[in-house]
């Protein structure tokens, strides 16, 4: 076992208190810097850092980073979501590590679609029937995954069907 623990804190975010979700960093016991090629060959990080070694996942609309010494997860919902998110990580590297054997490392992140190849096919209204304040920051959501085509009511179907041909390219797991 590589990580044996950590030490977690949880906090609201200080430039908005009255965000809803918090935050958790999490310091890890040991340095797992030389399992994070594995851990992303596995997982699949959106970005890979070398120096420092750092990989960020997206995963069900959270930035998660996992550096040598450190996790880092914004956007959940409660304590009990981080204690659930960093245990699942906390195996994650563990299997990774014990595996590496049979693992080729990755040194490269996902590549990510294009906003601006997004907003094109997007009808530039800024209805914010979406949810979301202008297409831009709607095209931003697509481009990390946590939104798609469907989410988009005023996306003529036409244009909703080349988002979609044109996201299907991507892995955004």
């Amino acid at each position: 076992m590589l990580l044996s623990g950590y030490t977690k804190n949880v906090f609201r975010p200080e430039c908005n208190p009255s965000f809803q979700s918090v935050h958790c960093i999490a310091r890890l016991n040991e340095d797992v810097g030389e399992a994070l090629p594995y851990l992303n060959a596995v997982l699949g990080g959106t970005q890979y850092l070398d120096d420092p070694p750092e990989v960020i996942f997206h995963h069900q609309g959270k930035i998660i980073k996992v550096g040598a010494r450190e996790i880092a997860v914004n956007a959940l919902k409660d304590e009990q979501e981080a204690d659930r998110i960093l245990e699942w990580l906390k195996n994650e590297i563990n299997q990774a590590w014990e595996s590496r054997d049979s693992i080729t490392p990755c040194y490269t992140g996902k590549v990510k679609p294009k906003l601006i190849e997004i907003l094109k096919l997007l009808p530039k209204t800024n209805c914010k029937k979406c949810g979301q304040p202008t297409c831009m920051a709607f095209a931003a959501q697509v481009m990390e995954g946590g939104r798609g085509p469907e989410h988009c009511p005023e996306l003529s179907g036409e244009n909703q069907k080349k988002l979609s041909e044109y996201l299907a390219g991507f892995d955004f797991e």
